[in-house]
């Protein structure tokens, strides 16, 4: 690697992690007055907008038409459905509590790659996923609502299973014509199927508060534009499994934005459920897989715990 990239990787990457770390206490600043799917909505305009802009500069070869119908299924799980179950959920789940949900997510996309893609988990890998889950339902346990069916938690974790599915089918987009021309297309995908609710949020916005317009610029540049374009920068140059374990980084950071942002303290159950979260996806991950014990998740690749 050449030495003048290298040492900016630390800082980059940093802005990765904190783009997607402030989207969980920023949602929350802006649902206070835009809906959740309609904040979606504007949220992702400005993205696509984004996203546009950079494929007119660097022109990338166009995909094939083959390749759309996947395109247009990352589109509407990974950004538009994602979005929908994130930010009704996030109506009552606190931030810290959201992102440890999230979390979860690299761990379901191994688990789908066993059931569907013939992949095998060790015995560490299934102790690994049992602990995670058991992380799962206690933080949702002390979410308003619980575990109950269109809980907040519940509504979150089926944010979660739509990254692990986005993630999984995003894979041979990536392989094909690289991270950032493909999370690009897919951006602009989910923000067209996303559009309907436009209206609906552009009529609520001349009403909202200047933290709430601040909120919404915030989220679809940082999140949603600059912290994808970083985190394929740093894949590029460290390779998937050097950078997955940077994103053990993205829960402590998001508490931190969390309590800066929002005044919000996690409660004692969040912090342990987190914890053992984070543990069982740590397992699963290095130790989980045959013949890869020593690498670090690559259900995390571009697409790790976003939101």
């Amino acid at each position: 690697m050449n030495p003048s990239v290298a040492k900016f990787i630390p800082l980059i990457a940093a802005v990765a992690i904190v783009s997607w770390g402030s989207a969980y206490p920023v949602v929350r600043i802006a649902l206070h007055d835009l809906p959740p799917i309609p904040l979606a909505a504007l949220r992702y305009m400005i993205a696509s907008i984004m996203a546009l802009g950079w494929l007119a500069w660097k022109r990338p070869p166009f995909p094939a038409w083959r390749d759309w119908p996947r395109f247009i299924v990352c589109g509407a799980i990974g950004i538009s459905l994602y979005n929908i179950f994130f930010n009704t959920g996030e109506v009552t789940v606190s931030a810290g509590a959201a992102s440890l949900l999230i979390s979860a997510a690299p761990l379901i996309a191994a688990l789908l790659a066993v059931a569907f893609l013939g992949e095998r988990l060790t015995f560490w890998g299934w102790i690994g996923s049992l602990l995670s889950f058991a992380g799962v339902v206690l933080i949702a346990e002390g979410q308003m609502g619980g575990i109950s069916f269109g809980s907040g938690a519940t509504l979150v974790f089926g944010a979660a299973v739509c990254g692990a599915l986005y993630t999984t089918l995003q894979k041979k987009l990536v392989h094909r014509y690289g991270a950032l021309p493909s999370i690009c297309y897919i951006l602009i995908i989910g923000a067209v199927l996303l559009s309907p609710w436009l209206p609906q949020a552009l009529s609520a916005l001349p009403h909202a508060s200047i933290s709430s317009w601040a909120a919404v610029l915030e989220l679809g540049i940082f999140p949603a534009a600059i912290g994808y374009a970083a985190w394929a920068f740093v894949i590029g140059h460290l390779g998937a499994a050097r950078g997955a374990g940077m994103l053990y980084l993205l829960p402590p950071t998001t508490l931190i934005l969390a309590f800066l942002l929002t005044g919000e303290v996690p409660s004692s159950r969040t912090l342990i459920g987190g914890a053992i979260v984070m543990a069982g996806v740590f397992v699963t991950n290095i130790y989980g897989h045959p013949r890869r014990a020593t690498r670090q998740g690559d259900a995390a690749q571009t697409d790790p715990g976003k939101a």
